[in-house]
């Protein structure tokens, strides 16, 4: 083993005479003994080839050998030192040549038992290098920040690469056996019996839903879609301030907080400003219209009620970003902090069509879209939380005389549809009925006071598409001068008049 071990000496000779230098963490030793491992029986790289590649090595000539050691093994042929012989070309290895040096790995072999561990090993050395790089490119580009470069965008390209790394080569992937999650399903549904309502997933307040979907299941991307004015935000500020008024937390044994019931909430509003979107919960919460509280036209009752919303929404885990214009990836970037530094449960995104992505201008918006929502599909599994996606709807639901939503009706609806694993659509009558009266005192308008009558206070929410569950139609209340959703007192479930 002297010929690489000479090389990195002589590298380390050569940078010596600098004081500050420190040589990056590395070990030789143990890459050539998994080498050595791997050419003695090939078998060795099924242990180590889902997480560690050629990259994680150290020395060029490692990541040559593994290199061609992974070529060979996955296109069935046995790798030997001398089947590998013509493939890794000659360097001066200090009086060895290349096909010597990997005879010698081989031979001093002794074992393949460990080859997991020194994978691990040489994955976590090089994990620990690429950190030292990001941490000096983090330095340089404070130092030589370009004049429109702004703090906040090199803390998220930061971030990015951080994620990156410690995505790359997961120990936490594979198979795991049929038995283990059995255990984690059944745990499932401990947790569903011990929870206010029984649901397997968060509670959204809203019953009929609830029981049609059995909660906001985590990793889920829900896309909740309607036409302007159905009230898609009013639903999701009513699903995201019950889930957060619900919560409930225990402490772990490892000292961290874990939601018992409700959860912590985080709200992309890219749409609405963070006080419009108070505003409208305080309106929900305290039954004064949010007109009202911008005038300032409300008496000390409507003011008293205001208060009272407004110390209960300060107490609950509710957060919001209000920054408009944001790309996919800013997004993932603030969302995997707030569940680092406060927790999270449920995600709320206020909407897709106003997100951004990566892709060069050349390429269409449906590619865009289709990033998009693969990503957020993607953020929802890695974090284990739902996210409720919010969606707008083409114009031809306007062109038909059944203005009901379809799957059909959703914009760029291919990526769309086929990321999410619950679709529902926000369709109110009485929105489009206030639109057709006609003349006053005419049969038509009596007519139609009694499909108002009907409508009135009255909302649906159409499930197009659930993975886990039943389609169908959840019929629910709204309350328009409050923009709030409810539970719909049906006359069958009333008490019997007297």
């Amino acid at each position: 083993m002297a010929a690489v071990e000479q090389l990195a000496d002589r590298r380390y000779a050569v940078a010596q005479p600098e004081a500050s230098f420190r040589a990056p963490p590395q070990n030789i030793e143990v890459e050539q003994a998994l080498l050595g491992a791997i050419l003695v029986n090939n078998e060795a790289f099924d242990r180590v080839s889902d997480f560690l590649k050629p990259e994680h090595f150290s020395e060029e000539l490692h990541r040559r050998i593994y290199e061609a050691l992974s070529q060979f093994i996955r296109a069935g042929k046995v790798a030997t030192p001398l089947t590998l012989k013509t493939y890794l070309g000659d360097a001066d290895l200090g009086g060895v040549t290349t096909g010597q040096y990997v005879a010698r790995l081989a031979a001093e072999a002794t074992t393949i038992i460990n080859a997991y561990d020194y994978g691990r090993m040489i994955y976590d050395l090089a994990v620990r290098r690429d950190l030292i790089v990001i941490g000096g490119e983090i330095v340089n580009a404070a130092y030589d920040a370009p004049i429109d470069a702004t703090p906040q965008t090199q803390i998220e390209e930061a971030e990015r690469k951080l994620y990156s790394i410690a995505e790359t080569g997961r120990f936490d992937g594979g198979f795991q056996r049929f038995s283990d999650a059995i255990t984690t399903a059944l745990d499932m549904a401990a947790q569903a019996y011990q929870r206010d309502g029984h649901l397997s997933g968060l509670a959204t307040g809203l019953v009929d839903l609830d029981n049609k979907m059995g909660g906001l299941q985590s990793s889920d991307l829900i896309v909740l879609a309607g036409r302007p004015g159905m009230g898609k935000t009013a639903l999701a500020t009513n699903i995201a301030f019950n889930v957060a008024k619900a919560y409930r937390s225990e402490t772990q044994a490892d000292g961290r907080e874990k939601a018992i019931d409700g959860g912590v909430v985080g709200f992309f509003s890219l749409e609405m400003s963070a006080e419009q979107l108070a505003t409208r919960i305080i309106a929900e919460q305290s039954g004064v219209a949010s007109y009202k509280i911008r005038r300032g036209s409300i008496n000390e009752r409507d003011f008293q009620e205001i208060t009272d919303a407004a110390r209960e929404m300060n107490r609950i885990p509710l957060y919001i970003d209000q920054t408009g214009g944001i790309s996919i990836a800013q997004l993932t970037a603030r969302a995997r902090r707030l569940k680092r530094q406060r927790g999270l449960d449920l995600l709320i995104v206020d909407y897709i069509q106003l997100l951004s992505g990566s892709k060069t201008k050349g390429d269409n918006r449906v590619q865009e879209v289709t990033e998009i929502t693969t990503g957020l599909k993607a953020l929802a599994k890695e974090l284990n939380v739902p996210i409720v996606a919010l969606s707008q709807l083409s114009r031809q639901v306007e062109s038909r005389d059944d203005k009901r939503p379809q799957l059909s009706d959703l914009r760029e609806s291919g990526s769309i549809e086929q990321d999410a694993d619950v679709v529902m659509f926000v369709y109110r009558e009485e929105y489009y009925l206030k639109m057709k009266e006609p003349r006053e005192g005419t049969e038509e308008h009596i007519k139609w006071m009694n499909e108002m009558e009907a409508a009135h206070g009255r909302a649906e929410v159409i499930i197009g598409k659930q993975r886990h569950g039943p389609t169908g139609t959840v019929a629910l209340a709204f309350e328009d001068e409050i923009t709030r959703f409810s539970n719909l007192a049906e006359t069958d479930n009333l008490p019997a008049q007297m």
